[in-house]
């Protein structure tokens, strides 16, 4: 198959590229569930703007290097923060909805970090809003391929063309994917004249995690090995407030408007205790909200604390809050007389390939957006709803790049169609998801929210017999999605740790009791 643009990945970045290039070419967009299974789709509490006084650009982009703890690219955050209105512009003109005031003017929300009511929302269903909204345009575009059920193994570069033709082209290029169809086994190859990452984040390398179950890092993983630059990986955010009802995968988010909206954390006794570690209090930003409960718990020896919202108007909570209202109430909980049970939950990564402004890889014909980039804008730590607003705005930076270049760039001949079959090892299934437990407990014993360096030897150490034992099976199995995920965690894993492991300095979400922590200041 051969397409103009192959988009990897079906979340807000992926879509807006996707329907953005469709105006200039032929796209193909491939996903490996359906197309609403992503981290978008789970996105409660909104997208930022600055939209009225008295917010300003110059404050977003002050909260944004403030949250970040001094690691931003500040050129990245101030394009993030002085685009974000256009595309605010474009999510309305394709029928997405934000929730407005009796005056007409858009209900903005305040979350952790924000010194300003900044984040545009619909509800508490911000993510699947806009996903409802992009896919119905992107089913109404002819010009747009759809392959559901269909997993990325592997991106196209000079390493699958002979030698000769290696030696005479100038550095690596990116020329397309081989695809698994996930219902007919059947491995295609797909040539492109640029192909776009956009596969969403990999929370669930951890035990706990709110991202979806297709969060596996697929993006990052395909393009470390095809040797593009990654970075920052070490800068893990946990979500401060998921819900605690054990044994459920994703676990439910809390969305961190509400701590915006005015609810509290207690401990179990009810007593409040942000107090003691920032004068923010439950606003404080999100890793340290995250640190304080994590001390908290290991200190009682309890596996929750409380966010109380018990006193705010019990109609208005649950007019904001509605998804999360029945949530609760469907476990026995009603948020406007109870107290909501939470605990922290690997939520997003801020690091990723590295990618310059125009979302362009250290390879080139391959861009990387949203989850599975590292931009510079969240530096160490990131700032609450900035990370839909920057997948936008640099896919919509990509588009304008690639467009560019179209007219000069051909298809790659003389890719070799997949020729590997390895017997099919169905009983050994078995062998995949005990590695892939183990593998979580790893990552969430020994390079959590809180790490050492004698944590991050062992996890190291324990990860390459994993790796070694998945490798030998993936050379004598045939390829299915369960073990490629399984090969794609234990590279982003591996990502993570060797830059916890680089990483000198306590600062952000990366916090190591072997170093002083950084001050913001």
């Amino acid at each position: 198959m051969k397409t103009d643009f192959l988009v990897i990945g079906s979340g807000s970045a992926g879509l807006s590229f996707a329907l953005k290039a469709a105006k200039y070419g032929r796209v193909t967009l491939v996903t490996k569930g359906e197309l609403n299974e992503c981290n978008t789709n789970y996105a409660q509490g909104g997208i930022c703007s600055v939209t009225y006084a008295p917010d300003t650009f110059e404050k977003h982009i002050e909260d944004t290097l403030i949250c970040g703890a001094g690691k931003c690219d500040r050129e990245a955050v101030e394009l993030v923060v002085r685009r974000a209105p256009e595309m605010m512009e474009d999510l309305l003109a394709w029928g997405t909805r934000f929730d407005k005031r009796d005056d007409g003017l858009f209900d903005l929300h305040r979350e952790g970090g924000h010194s300003e009511h900044r984040i545009l929302h619909y509800q508490d269903l911000t993510g699947a809003e806009i996903e409802r909204a992009l896919i119905e345009r992107v089913r109404e575009d002819e010009n747009i391929t759809v392959l559901e059920h269909h997993f990325a193994i592997d991106l196209l570069t000079q390493h699958h063309l002979g030698e000769i033709v290696t030696r005479h082209t100038r550095g690596l290029a990116c020329f397309g994917a081989y695809v698994l169809n996930t219902d007919t086994d059947e491995i295609m190859t797909i040539l492109a004249k640029f192909t776009v990452v956009a596969a969403g984040g990999c929370g669930n390398i951890y035990n706990t995690t709110t991202n979806p179950i297709v969060a596996t890092g697929d993006g990052i993983a395909m393009c470390h090995r095809a040797k593009a630059k990654t970075r920052n990986m070490q800068y893990i955010q946990f979500h401060p407030t998921a819900l605690y009802h054990p044994g459920e995968r994703p676990s439910f988010l809390i969305t961190e408007a509400m701590r915006g909206y005015g609810a509290v954390l207690r401990l179990q006794n009810g007593k409040e205790f942000m107090d003691k570690y920032h004068p923010m209090k439950s606003l404080a930003p999100r890793d340290v909200v995250a640190r304080s409960i994590d001390h908290e718990l290991k200190k009682s020896g309890k596996e929750f604390v409380y966010l109380d919202v018990t006193h705010m108007p019990a109609e208005q909570t649950k007019h904001h809050f509605p998804n999360i209202y029945e949530k609760c109430r469907s476990i026995g909980i009603d948020i406007t007389k109870d107290m909501i049970p939470v605990c922290p939950a690997a939520h997003y990564c801020c690091g990723g390939v590295e990618v310059n402004s125009n979302g362009e890889s250290s390879i080139r014909r391959l861009y990387v957006l949203g989850e599975s980039s590292c931009t510079g804008l969240h530096g160490a730590n990131r700032l609450a709803s900035n990370s839909l607003t920057e997948a936008f705005v640099y896919s919509d930076q990509a588009v304008r790049h690639a467009v560019s270049l179209l007219p000069k760039v051909e298809h790659q001949e003389g890719i070799p169609d997949w020729d590997f079959e390895g017997t099919a090892a169905a009983e050994e299934m078995v062998l995949v998801m005990q590695e892939r437990k183990e593998l979580q407990s790893i990552m969430s014993n020994y390079v959590g929210i809180v790490r050492s360096n004698l944590r991050l030897d062992r996890a190291m150490k324990r990860l390459a017999v994993i790796w070694q034992e998945t490798e030998e099976l993936y050379n004598r199995t045939k390829p299915c999605r369960e073990l490629c995920e399984l090969r794609n965690m234990i590279a982003v894993a591996y990502l993570t740790i060797k830059q916890a492991r680089e990483c000198k300095e306590s600062v952000g979400l990366h916090y190591t009791i072997d170093y002083p922590p950084k001050s913001r200041a």
